[in-house]
């Protein structure tokens, strides 16, 4: 019993020391993130983020994203993911989107990867959001490593609507049939609406910053 209970110790510590290059990105982009909102926020009087989520994948997750993948469940498996650190960004205009994205991907130490820009292009559902993956360099036993991490930028609205969708699709009593599909569509439809017109209403109020 105790050799089983150290065996599962082991394993956790081999797990939480995997995780560690990935826990310290999330930490730079954050840093990143709050830099550049501060910078605006004294430089024009506008701050963009309204807040930052961030996440490490469960072993679990990890384990049912290797199978999806078709990839080995080791470390070099899991080395092939890109999503296993990850940030939400939470903004209160569209315009802040595109800002923070471009004002984070231009940092020399941050390298492009991926680039899925579902608010020009909305998925079927009517999900919109700017999804990133980038990499930084972390140190992790005196060596330089790049470590990925994927970023979801979007607005309030756009994060309202994704949460309660996941939660009446995916963790309802039954499952939503198109005609659910089609009025949650017309929710995202009338979000988009209410996020332009936001937007509008701001720049008519403010100096334009951008």
């Amino acid at each position: 019993m105790n050799q089983q209970i150290d065996n599962i110790l082991d394993e956790q510590k081999k797990f939480q020391q995997l995780m560690q290059p990935y826990k310290a990105a999330i930490k730079i982009i954050k840093t990143k993130l709050e830099i550049i909102d501060q910078n605006l926020e004294f430089k024009y009087g506008h701050s963009p983020i309204h807040n930052i989520q961030y996440r490490i994948k469960s072993p679990k997750s990890i384990i049912n994203k290797l199978e999806r993948k078709k990839l080995e469940k080791n470390i070099e498996g899991i080395k092939k993911l890109n999503d296993i650190s990850g940030l939400r960004v939470i903004c209160n205009y569209i315009n802040d989107i595109h800002y923070i994205a471009q004002l984070l991907i231009l940092q020399e130490d941050v390298v492009l990867i991926k680039y899925n820009n579902y608010i020009t292009y909305p998925k079927k559902n009517g999900y919109r959001s700017l999804h990133l993956i980038v990499t930084v360099p972390v140190y992790q036993n005196d060596l330089l490593i790049n470590v990925p991490v994927e970023i979801q930028i979007r607005t309030i609205a756009m994060d309202c609507w994704a949460s309660l969708e996941h939660e009446l699709v995916y963790k309802a009593d039954k499952k939503a049939n198109d005609e659910i599909k089609q009025r949650l569509k017309k929710c995202a439809e009338m979000m988009e609406k209410t996020d332009l017109e936001m937007q509008k209403i701001y720049m008519e109020l403010n100096h334009p910053w951008q």
